[in-house]
């Protein structure tokens, strides 16, 4: 048990650090960029707001994960930083149009900016978020702690960009290369938050994930040694790396005790090819058609057999 509290509590003091930084920079951008008259550098930190966000939901996740299943919570908190994700996602595309629409009117009516002002700034935010993607780095073995990791690199980007578009306007004097820039940054805002919003609407929506394949699923089923069918066949998120299943199997007559073996062999197939680590699996067996609760075996059944075990799958409680 300590060996994994051990990583953990190191990844939330990272990510615990990585919030004072990102919030003491958006703090930062937002005030000077009003200073420069600089969409740019606000636009800059709307985006690090999202990362501010980011990592408050992985370091919410890496909290509740380790958080117990109760009576009331049978699936523990898994969903908690799924919900709060597509809130942080819906809010952020808000953000990146109201970016983009001063941005067209700055365009229209252009406002004088400071390029110094803009890119020291800049160079600060480059530093900053280079320094937490570096630090992230170090667990990006974690898939939760990477997505964060990606999120900052990306910053680092987009401010390493303001930089760039600051010394422009210090040379050309086109301040038109600002409202552009904040485009260009709203845009990836926008682009970064649908995925987000995309992700979270199927786990909520009970949808397959995405990494996974429900024909795959069932005929890696089919092969464990004693299945014959398989059938009502579901598989769900309960968080945003967490995957059950839920299905009927028909298998051939045997003793009760044999019967172990072929869900062993079906659990093992489950983890080590699609990571489901939640199962609940229902056998039926075959020369018991007359009786409620088991499907007709295979070779009986018309053409229709799909539907036939669909329609059965959710006629009868269990």
């Amino acid at each position: 048990m300590h060996m994994v509290a051990t990583p953990n509590r190191k990844m939330q003091r990272v990510l615990q650090a990585s919030m004072v930084l990102t919030f003491a920079y958006v703090v930062a951008t937002f005030v000077f960029g009003l200073r420069a008259h600089s969409l740019a550098l606000i636009s800059e930190a709307g985006h690090n707001l999202s990362d501010l966000f980011a990592i408050l939901l992985s370091f919410v996740a890496v909290y509740f994960q380790s958080r117990p299943a109760t009576d009331q919570k049978t699936f523990g908190y898994q969903r908690a930083g799924v919900l709060a994700a597509f809130v942080n996602a819906v809010t952020l595309v808000v953000l990146s149009a109201w970016i983009a629409i001063e941005a067209i009117h700055r365009l229209a009516a252009p406002v004088q900016v400071q390029p110094r002002l803009m890119m020291y700034v800049a160079a600060a935010g480059v530093l900053m978020n280079g320094t937490i993607a570096l630090l992230l780095w170090r667990f990006s073995g974690d898939v939760n702690i990477r997505s964060v990791f990606l999120h900052m690199l990306g910053d680092t980007l987009s401010t390493a960009a303001v930089i760039i578009g600051g010394a422009a306007i210090l040379f050309t004097g086109m301040v038109w290369i600002d409202p552009v820039l904040s485009i260009i940054i709203a845009l990836m805002i926008l682009w970064s938050s649908i995925s987000i919003i995309r992700e979270t609407l199927n786990i909520l929506l009970e949808g397959t994930p995405r990494s996974v394949q429900l024909i795959a699923v069932r005929e890696a089923m089919q092969s464990v040694s004693g299945v014959i069918d398989v059938h009502d066949l579901h598989v769900w998120s309960l968080g945003s790396h967490s995957h059950a299943l839920a299905s009927h199997v028909t298998i051939d007559e045997r003793p009760m005790s044999e019967c172990a073996d072929i869900l062993n062999g079906l659990n093992k197939t489950l983890h080590d090819r699609f990571h489901i680590t939640h199962t609940t699996i229902q056998f039926e067996t075959t020369g018991c058609e007359t009786t409620h609760g088991c499907s007709s075996p295979p070779e009986l059944e018309a053409v229709g057999a799909h539907d036939h075990h669909h329609h059965h799958g959710h006629s009868h409680s269990h």
